[in-house]
């Protein structure tokens, strides 16, 4: 890898030295390969998850409980209309108090407004309903 140019025209000239230095090269090769070597062990570690081999198949289908709020306000239990919100309320604690709660759906009307939904989630969450949801939200995409 020397190249050596002959003498000069003059003698008192030190030789011109025309290597490449390597040493810069070697230490970034050597900390690419300790980089590489510390990596692998890191992509070759799995993790061992202990998967449930299935669910029981549920043995009845789970008693379903639909509450429909009216564009003015009236709340309906399963297609029947309630007076007032004490009898939903009645109602709402008598199936909390159910062992196998029932799954309550709300389904608001789209031009009810928020103040008579809400009252009808805050009374189901205040006397303990665990499993509620709304549905029916196809209605409100645009």
């Amino acid at each position: 890898m020397a190249m050596n140019i002959g003498p000069g025209g003059n003698d008192n000239d030190p030789d011109v030295m025309v290597e490449m230095n390597t040493t810069p090269l070697i230490d970034v090769m050597l900390v690419l390969l300790i980089m590489l070597i510390i990596t692998i062990p890191i992509q070759l570690h799995s993790v061992n998850l202990n998967m449930p081999t299935g669910a029981p198949p549920p043995t009845a289908p789970p008693q379903v409980v639909t509450i429909d709020v009216d564009f003015d306000g009236k709340v309906f239990w399963d297609g029947v209309g309630l007076a007032d919100r004490a009898e939903l309320e009645a109602r709402l604690a008598a199936t909390a108090a159910l062992p196998d709660q029932p799954e309550v759906h709300l389904r608001p009307n789209k031009l009810v407004e928020y103040k008579d939904v809400a009252m009808v989630l805050a009374s189901a969450q205040r006397l303990g309903v665990t499993k509620l949801g709304i549905v029916g939200n196809e209605q409100f995409v645009k």
